[in-house]
């Protein structure tokens, strides 16, 4: 008998998972959800060096799948990955990659798990580096940032936005919505609030060159009665 016949047959558990997560909390989750996604996408679209999704499992080991214990952040980022779609994140399938960023909408029944049970996942199994948590009825809005092993709040600004150094961001809200603010304080837009504003500013220059038309008419006519003729000035 040889060597390779004593060794154990090893078996890797498997990577193509499919997500099992439950359906989200309200419209305002999904909603909430949309609005961190899409942004982040329309900000970062000439990077593809991120997987950013929501309500997706995240599956980090075979006792968990065992137990079905499964988990999935109502919103996460993953930095320095390939950008593809996927069915879940399998973490021994992703190099051994944890989420970077986490942010989780709280509920009625899911507060409790989001501020204790699953900030504790984060930080010790996890060691994702920015956590946060915000509420779409109430506003509460908390962030933490890993520091020698352990969560520390993260201090707001003069605006209550709170500083994320892993997506180089700012999260606060506005009009009762989480969003994110560049290092500057700018409001980073949804797709629509860009199209909104870019149909606004072309609307507010063609309203300018007509109003200099008509101010162009009047001053001339002006210049008629006097007996001046305009296009010798």
């Amino acid at each position: 008998m040889t060597t390779l016949d004593i060794l154990p047959e090893v078996t890797c558990p498997p990577t193509d998972l499919w997500s099992d997560e439950p359906p989200l909390e309200s419209d305002l989750h999904l909603q909430q959800i949309t609005i961190l996604i899409g942004c982040l996408e329309r900000l970062w679209q000439e990077r593809n060096n991120y997987y950013a999704s929501g309500n997706l499992t995240i599956y980090y080991n075979e006792e968990q799948l065992k137990k079905r214990d499964f988990c999935g952040p109502d919103f996460f980022v993953v930095l320095d990955t390939e950008k593809r779609p996927r069915k879940s994140w399998v973490v021994w399938g992703e190099q051994g990659k944890y989420p970077n960023v986490i942010v989780e909408i709280l509920s009625d029944s899911t507060a409790n798990i989001d501020r204790n049970k699953k900030k504790i996942l984060y930080q010790n199994t996890f060691r994702t580096p920015n956590y946060f948590w915000f509420d779409p009825e109430s506003l509460e809005l908390q962030g933490f940032r890993l520091i020698a092993g352990q969560y520390q709040a993260i201090p707001a600004n003069e605006n209550g936005y709170l500083w994320s150094e892993q997506l180089e961001l700012y999260l606060g809200i506005f009009e009762r919505k989480l969003r994110y603010f560049t290092p500057t304080g700018e409001l980073v837009l949804t797709a629509a609030e860009a199209e909104l504003q870019e149909r606004e500013a072309k609307e507010q220059a063609i309203l300018e060159k007509e109003q200099a038309i008509l101010e162009r008419e009047r001053l001339a006519q002006k210049l008629r009665e006097l007996g001046i003729d305009p296009e010798t000035i």
